[in-house]
């Protein structure tokens, strides 16, 4: 109950903030709606099938990239389909990568997927006439259902429809990512996070679930990635970086990754925090390895852990 009434609590707050709060901190609900939808789909490699990749950025820079590319150099105007396409290069570039990545789990599975994410990175690093380098690419201004909203300047844009459009696809994403974590699919994933051995001899195909999960996550972080790039108007190599990949692992221990709503938890808090502790001391990077390190020793569950209870078990 407490939960819910929580959730019900948020929902409305998050309806009535472009409303009630100030626009800068508006603007800054706008990139944990993207990772939010990023880190449901890292969440179902990590807190249900127990892959824990340290590469996911890859794919958050893929949508970002491919929204860029379709703005820019194909004069792509429709988020509508910006998303489509950042879904569909994401499917495509993690059937390779994953059919590869899940033949193993634990530390090498993580260790493969920081490989491939830091190679893309090189890619966009030096392939300079495709991907512009270091000075990455712009992500034009969107049409948002067809409508250009020519007549708001941009901050008016993001705060009005931009957020809402994308307050709309963080629910749409978290309700269709709730039906596959409740479907036979996803009590598969987890049978195999728990034993993949039972799961197998159950008659469960370890290898090819695994390897659906992992192309579901990475149409989810490319789908957050292209939502990411249009309020910063561009698509840098550093959305691929080793450090940005730490940076999701980091939001969904915060928030809880044995939770469902844990990513979305994460993300706000991670972003708020963020912001927060750099406007306080340039050392903000030491701040949260510290947060981090109390979290994992005394709230392993993260924030939403605290929330939860449960019975002790009767002898």
């Amino acid at each position: 109950m407490i939960a819910r009434a929580l959730g019900a609590i948020a929902v409305v707050a998050l309806l009535a903030a472009p409303v009630v709060i100030p626009r800068y901190h508006v603007t800054l609900l706008l990139p944990a709606f993207a990772y939010g939808i990023g880190l449901l789909g890292l969440n179902l490699l990590f807190g249900t099938t127990g892959l824990l990749s340290f590469g996911h950025a890859l794919f958050v820079a893929l949508g970002a990239y491919t929204a860029a590319a379709l703005t820019t150099h194909f004069h792509i105007l429709h988020l509508e389909t910006l998303l489509i396409g950042a879904a569909l290069v994401a499917g495509v570039v993690a059937v390779p990568v994953g059919l590869l990545c899940v033949r193993y789990v634990k530390i090498y599975f993580g260790m493969l997927t920081l490989a491939f994410g830091m190679l893309f990175y090189s890619f966009l690093y030096k392939f300079y006439t495709l991907t512009g380098g270091d000075e990455g690419i712009r992500v034009l201004r969107p049409r948002l259902l067809g409508q250009a909203f020519a007549g708001l300047d941009k901050v008016e844009f993001l705060i009005g429809p931009f957020y809402y459009y994308a307050l709309a696809v963080l629910a749409m994403a978290t309700l269709l990512m709730h039906r596959i974590v409740r479907s036979p699919f996803g009590l598969g994933l987890r049978a195999i996070r728990e034993n993949p051995d039972k799961a197998a001899y159950v008659g469960v195909a370890v290898r090819r679930y695994r390897f659906y999960a992992f192309v579901i996550a990475a149409v989810f972080g490319a789908v957050g990635g292209a939502l990411l790039a249009v309020p910063t108007g561009l698509a840098d190599p550093l959305l691929a970086y080793w450090t940005h990949s730490g940076n999701l692992v980091f939001m969904l221990l915060l928030g809880g990754f044995d939770h469902f709503l844990g990513p979305l938890v994460g993300a706000l808090v991670f972003i708020l925090l963020q912001d927060t502790v750099m406007s306080l001391t340039t050392y903000w990077r030491f701040v949260f390895g510290a947060i981090l390190a109390v979290i994992v020793i005394f709230f392993p569950r993260g924030l939403l852990g605290l929330l939860a209870w449960r019975r002790e078990p009767t002898a």
